[in-house]
């Protein structure tokens, strides 16, 4: 029998930005950048409150389908419990449809939020491997949330048993010398649009070119950062998406004849750099402002925070 939570329990999150794909590693790799989102969620009575600020504040649905919501609702019921009513209120600093993990964000914001809540009674909160394995059941993929549950880089997979996915991931110890970068545009895109532009079928040889490259990204991230130029090629998707974000397509070009290791974030449209510079080259950064683009310096993002209450350190 499903329990109702009482009302009046509280419970916060924070979870980070993430880059997939890092060119290569297509649906597998991954890595979390230090742009946050945070959700508080109380329990109620009644009904539902949903009130977001920043990024997507005047574009998202505030009603059940909100994202975050329907994270929310999905947790509860892996758990267990039910709420009578809810006030979720979100503060954004992602950019939504630009390729940096809004969706996979608002996923394991709502999901570890539940953590919060759930934390307060006698049911067990969700371990790691839960929250990455029921945010990557919304997006079919887990490396947006795997990096968004983890933190830094991520190795993430799939195993099918009896037809069903089992999403997992590990984490990769970045090499102190990298430099991250994001170079955000005003385009948006989605990656639904953009996935149906990708072949069914691949040829062997590029099959054969992305495993050597992704396999190289991984010596390149924590051991090898040297190699980043070569180790972010890829042939599978970057190339396919181009025709689709034309502005981003002649950016990447441009940062990579820099000897910039330069990639589309996700399905795009920004960029994210992993570079061995702490700076990138000026005629890149003027020409990416002169475009349009936001130039970002980040860091590797953390795990995802949460706990009952409000005070979640961002």
């Amino acid at each position: 029998m499903t329990r109702t939570l009482p009302a009046g329990l509280v419970a916060s999150a924070v979870v980070s930005a993430s880059s997939a794909n890092l060119g290569p590693g297509f649906d597998s790799l991954g890595m979390a950048l230090s742009l946050c989102d945070e959700i508080v969620v109380e329990t109620t009575g009644s009904g539902l409150a949903v009130v977001v600020e920043g990024e997507g504040a005047d574009q998202v649905p505030l009603g059940p389908e909100h994202l975050v919501v329907r994270a929310i609702e999905r947790g509860l019921h892996a758990a267990g419990v039910k709420a009578a009513g809810l006030v979720v209120r979100c503060r954004n600093d992602i950019p939504h449809s630009r390729g940096l993990g809004s969706s996979a964000a608002a996923v394991v914001s709502g999901l570890a939020a539940v953590n919060g809540l759930v934390a307060q009674t006698d049911t067990r909160p969700f371990s790691e491997s839960d929250l990455i394995q029921l945010a990557a059941e919304f997006e079919g993929h887990p490396d947006n949330a795997a990096a968004a549950v983890l933190g830094g880089a991520v190795v993430s997979w799939v195993d099918r048993h009896a037809g069903r996915p089992d999403y997992r991931a590990v984490p990769l110890t970045l090499h102190p010398d990298i430099h991250l970068f994001a170079a955000i545009p005003e385009e948006r895109s989605s990656t639904a649009e953009t996935r149906v532009l990708l072949p069914a079928h691949v040829s062997h040889e590029d099959a054969r070119f992305n495993l050597s490259r992704a396999a190289l990204l991984v010596v390149a991230l924590t051991q090898r950062p040297e190699l980043l130029m070569a180790a972010t090629e890829d042939v599978l998707h970057q190339p396919q998406r181009a025709p689709a974000m034309p502005a981003s397509a002649e950016y990447l070009r441009l940062l990579r004849r820099h000897n910039v290791a330069a990639t589309l974030s996700g399905a795009g449209p920004s960029l994210i750099v992993l570079g061995t510079e702490p700076e990138l080259p000026g005629e890149a950064v003027e020409y990416g402002i002169a475009n349009g683009f936001v130039i970002q310096k980040m860091t590797a993002g953390n795990g995802v925070r949460w706990r009952p209450g409000v005070a979640v350190a961002r």
